[in-house]
């Protein structure tokens, strides 16, 4: 499942998603389940036809991600593999950063990292003006949607409905979700 909520340069998306690593650190072995959540940039195309003809909108790179993770292993709902990644170089995130604040109230904690747009900005090397001048105050408004639609990605993951292991033929696959 894929939920994406947009503004005028910023969007949020996530998914659920079933993960291997094909090459994990130490103690980081195995499958992971659970959801993912990215800031994005969007950019709005031109309309392709008449004024009333749809307008493309491409969901772009990425500015921040957190994981909502937890090894496969591991009882459902666990996320002892939640992570973020504060910046990305191009499509490339960073190294994992485990907050401890974040498996322990994953909701509280993502609402207040997307409840300060700027310092999300800041942290991954880009600057306010990059944005909509109303994204941030956009995104501090829609913070409880959002946050809603998590918490149900999240309550299908642990009920073993979403984020689930591949079939044989898709095992060969490192990442297996919407992102």
């Amino acid at each position: 499942m894929f939920y994406v909520v947009g503004f005028e340069r910023v969007g949020v998306v996530m998914g659920d998603l079933y993960f291997i690593d094909p090459d994990p650190l130490p103690g980081q072995e195995g499958a992971e389940r659970g959801v993912r959540l990215e800031v994005r940039l969007l950019e709005s195309g031109e309309l392709t036809g008449s004024i009333y003809s749809a307008r493309p909108i491409v969901v772009d790179r990425p500015v921040w991600r957190v994981d909502l993770l937890e090894s496969v292993a591991s009882l459902p709902g666990s996320l002892d593999r939640a992570h973020h990644h504060p910046a990305f170089q191009g499509w490339e995130p960073g190294p994992r950063h485990f907050v401890d604040a974040l498996a322990e109230a994953p909701l509280a904690w993502v609402a207040a990292q997307l409840s300060d747009l700027d310092a999300l900005l800041h942290r991954s090397g880009m600057a306010a003006t990059d944005v909509g001048a109303g994204d941030a105050e956009a995104l501090r408004q829609a913070v409880p949607e959002i946050v809603t639609a998590l918490q149900r990605l999240l309550d299908r993951v642990k009920a073993e409905q979403l984020a689930l292991a591949p079939d044989e033929q898709e095992l060969d696959s490192a990442r297996i979700g919407w992102l």
